[in-house]
């Protein structure tokens, strides 16, 4: 099934820039000789002012996903799972039997403020107090603990987020089962 769902979403990105490309009058060229690697991209970058952004590829992203719903189960907790890209970008998102409806907005949140800002959201919650303007001001962020960064050689990657469980010291415990299978 996973196999089906990549090989549909690489076509459809395959047709959207194809489409775009028909559009604006760009010219795709494929040199199948030289396959992108992480090598030549950052060589690439390096030469048209293009920054490199690495995140998760989707099958760690899956596996990190099943990880943390696979954990919250066996803790009795239905959950909602959210894996991010780098940018913010939602890769995967699983919702457990029995979640809340609450709960996948909860999860995106919690790993779209631990990929912003690199730290546990459960570390940056003693940020967000106090009067006037604070960290809880800044929009699609949510400071309760459940989501946590990924990261490679000190950068971030992407993250993770869970929503759901009575706790969110449970949730965090659950995303950090998910991110320990990508270590």
């Amino acid at each position: 099934m996973i196999n089906n769902v990549r090989r549909r979403g690489a076509l459809g990105l395959i047709a959207g820039a194809l489409g775009v490309a028909a559009v604006t009058g760009v010219t795709i060229e494929a040199n199948a000789a030289e396959p992108v690697t992480a090598a030549n991209a950052t060589a690439v970058a390096a030469q048209s002012n293009i920054v490199a952004n690495p995140s998760l590829d989707i099958d760690a992203a899956l596996r990190a996903a099943g990880a943390t719903l696979d954990a919250a189960e066996k803790g009795s907790h239905h959950v909602t799972v959210v894996i991010l890209d780098r940018s913010g970008n939602v890769q995967v998102q699983l919702k457990g039997d029995g979640a809340g409806p609450q709960s996948a907005e909860s999860a995106k949140r919690k790993a779209f403020t631990a990929a912003s800002f690199g730290q546990p959201t459960s570390a940056l919650a003693g940020r967000v107090t106090g009067p006037g303007a604070t960290l809880r001001d800044i929009p699609g962020t949510l400071f309760l603990a459940g989501g946590v960064p990924v990261t490679v050689d000190g950068q971030v990657v992407g993250a993770i987020g869970v929503g759901g469980a009575p706790s969110g010291e449970l949730d965090e415990r659950y995303a950090n089962a998910g991110a320990a299978t990508l270590r």
